[in-house]
């Protein structure tokens, strides 16, 4: 039985890799903060339908010795680190921290494997905001770099870290650049999953309002579900490489409202605040994947549609607040 390790388990996208692993018979271990095992409830929350058949170890991005001795009890065949300060717009207030916890935690984590697991191929979670303010339209493997937010920069970082001890020490390590990738499980501070959770709450009376920044910046968007699968693929690969993941198509943050607003029968324009201080310093304005390379090597595709995501989100935002059960972390 192959044993997987993956940082960020209790996360959108680690929650639903576990759960493709366990279909996939694998012995599945994460690595989650002290803390999660003290405050289950708002911790653990995407992976409680599943706790008895994983295992989780203890252990912080922050520490070497936390990181190496998981590894070296685990000892696993495939190592997803998907484990990150990932909310763009805090990555700007908290810059220090946000490129430490990042380069650190990926640095650590390499390190280790190189010492008690080498065998083991290892999954680095890079992102289309490493491409930034973009050079071409749209971006592939060969785009360059030109990061806008401290995430981003941490990202490329990490994403030259895992190319490097592929190169230097024959890991089999694959960068996996991930462009937007929503779902039911996005925390409730990402834009898409304000939008649809104050869609619901506007419907049910709950909520006046809705207040956002810049409504114009282009995304390519997918399902965070159908996302995680390439993941898998690329560790099953004979020679580790790096995949740009999308779609390949593009829609703004204003259509992304409307479809939400629309599918409740709602105007969003009669709840819409434009409010500047959710801008970003340096804005990125699109974002869009061309992952021919990943379809022709890996056999990935998305099917979920960009509408069918949304009315996915939304009918679950307002399953939510109508059961009262609705998380905030």
């Amino acid at each position: 039985m192959k044993k997987a390790l993956i940082s960020g388990i209790t996360g959108q996208d680690g929650s639903y890799l576990a759960e493709l692993l366990l279909e996939k018979g694998y012995e599945v271990h994460g690595i989650v903060r002290r803390v999660a095992f003290e405050d289950p409830v708002h911790r653990l929350w995407r992976i409680k339908h599943i706790t008895n058949k994983i295992y989780l170890h203890a252990a912080s991005l922050e520490s070497y010795a936390s990181i190496f001795n998981v590894i070296e009890e685990v000892r696993p065949n495939e190592c997803y680190h998907l484990a990150a300060q990932s909310f763009v717009s805090y990555s700007f207030e908290d810059e220090f921290s946000t490129i430490n916890s990042n380069i650190n935690g990926t640095h650590y984590i390499l390190s280790a494997l190189k010492q008690k697991a080498p065998h083991c191929k290892f999954y680095f979670a890079a992102s289309s905001e490493m491409f930034g303010k973009v050079k071409e339209t749209p971006q592939d493997e060969d785009t360059p770099f030109n990061p806008r937010s401290p995430y981003g920069i941490s990202k490329v970082a990490g994403f030259y870290l895992t190319k490097n001890y592929r190169e230097a020490y024959g890991l089999h390590a694959s960068s996996g650049i991930l462009f937007n990738h929503e779902s039911p499980r996005r925390g409730l501070e990402f834009v898409t999953r304000k939008i649809t959770s104050h869609a619901a709450r506007i419907k049910l009376g709950l909520e006046k309002k809705i207040r956002l920044g810049n409504i114009d910046a282009k995304r390519d968007w997918g399902h965070a579900k159908e996302y995680v699968k390439a993941m898998w693929m690329m560790l099953q690969q004979e020679k580790p490489d790096d995949y740009v993941i999308g779609t390949g198509k593009c829609h703004s943050v204003r259509e992304f409202l409307e479809v939400a607003f629309n599918y409740l029968d709602l105007d969003p324009y009669e709840y819409l605040e434009i409010d500047e201080t959710f801008y970003r310093p340096s804005e990125v304005m699109l974002l869009q994947a061309n992952a021919s390379k990943a379809k022709k090597i890996l056999g990935w595709s998305n099917t979920i549609s960009f509408e069918a995501l949304i009315k996915q989100m939304v009918d679950n935002d307002l399953n939510l607040y109508k059961s009262g059960n609705i998380r905030i972390k």
